[in-house]
């Protein structure tokens, strides 16, 4: 299942002074991690607990996320203000994290940031939701690690990535966001080729359906209908018909009421990913990932599409043009059988 909106932060930490028994073990090195709200807001509380160093990247420093990370974490908390699609920005964290480290490398960097900009079928998903999706969950994540990268490779370190299955399964009405993500795990996949020799381990993370951002803001998704209904041409929207959009407005919002509220095991596998000597390419995380991901790598197509319809958007509408036009040829082939029927009954013996 596709993971729900988040914010637009990666975040970053420091980690305690362990006793180090190889060079992928439980580091002595400096570390990189987290956000203000979702996975990233619980990743720095985990690893802050755990007596990590953290410098955490957030929207605003004023704001709720970040005020709640200084009134729980410790000291060793540092929070910097990014937008990760804002270049300079990226590089002035970069800039203040140096600063910090000192001559000292950096072990892990966590890309959390994400957005679901807007859902629907493709043909009525506007461009500039693409585009939203791509410059947060792809360009924004590549910036952030290609800038980090020289840190990461003078200590060795790590990457892990929070992606989503919808990245690569076609989930119905995600065409926008699956793309970004489709993007970013191909990116981080051929990372994790490239970067063996200087023996930095990249992981990626997929979860299932986590209440995280605004997935439950019943308001934010309201909004969010009302301005498609608004951006559509009238001629398509006709076609599809408005019942048919308020039914997968619907069906989003209860998939994302449904979804899991407690974000704990998805910081496990971040923990993991950042301090096992070993870790895993990638890490399936929650009820039915691995199977959906075994049901699409190995059975056939038909099996595979079926099973995405019954897990996610089980529409019930056809698009208003398409119910029209079977209504006719519905009408129109009982009126030839009562035709037929009629000139027989007109035949004479």
């Amino acid at each position: 299942m596709p993971t729900p909106p988040r914010c637009r932060q990666q975040s970053s930490f420091r980690p305690p002074p362990y006793k180090r028994t190889n060079r992928t073990a439980s580091p002595d090195q400096d570390q990189v991690v987290g956000c203000d709200s979702g996975f990233g807001n619980a990743a720095v509380k985990r690893l802050d607990s755990l007596g990590f160093e953290v410098f955490a990247t957030v929207l605003d420093l004023t704001g709720d996320g970040a005020r709640e990370l200084q009134r729980t974490c410790s000291t060793r908390l540092t929070l910097l203000q990014v937008d990760i699609t804002q270049p300079q920005q990226v590089q002035q964290a970069l800039l203040d994290t140096k600063a910090k480290l000192g001559l000292k490398g950096l072990w892990g960097l966590v890309n959390n940031a994400g957005v679901c900009v807007n859902f629907g079928d493709a043909e009525l998903s506007l461009m500039s939701n693409f585009r939203g999706c791509m410059e947060v969950n792809f360009f924004g994540t590549l910036s952030v690690t290609k800038s980090f990268l020289p840190l990461l490779r003078q200590s060795r370190g790590r990457i892990v990535t929070i992606s989503s299955p919808a990245g690569d399964q076609p989930f119905p009405c995600l065409a926008a966001y699956g793309a970004s993500k489709a993007a970013l795990n191909l990116f981080i996949n051929t990372l994790r080729h490239e970067l063996q020799p200087w023996g930095v381990q990249v992981s990626i993370i997929l979860p299932s359906s986590y209440k995280t951002g605004q997935s439950s803001n019943h308001a934010y998704w309201e909004e969010q209908h009302k301005h498609l209904l608004k951006s559509l041409p009238p001629a398509l929207l006709e076609d599809y018909g408005e019942d048919y959009v308020m039914e997968t407005k619907e069906l989003f919002q209860s998939h994302t009421k449904h979804a899991n509220p407690d974000v704990s095991p998805v910081i496990d596998a971040i923990v993991r990913a950042l301090l096992s000597p070993q870790p895993q390419p990638r890490y399936f995380v929650g009820p039915g990932v691995g199977l959906m991901y075994f049901i699409y790598s190995y059975c056939p197509f038909s099996i595979s599409h079926r099973f995405l319809q019954k897990v996610f958007m089980k529409k019930t509408l056809m698009p208003r043009a398409l119910r029209k036009q079977f209504g006719f040829n519905l009408n129109l082939s009982l009126h030839n059988n009562n035709n037929n029927e009629e000139e027989e009954e007109e035949k004479p013996e």
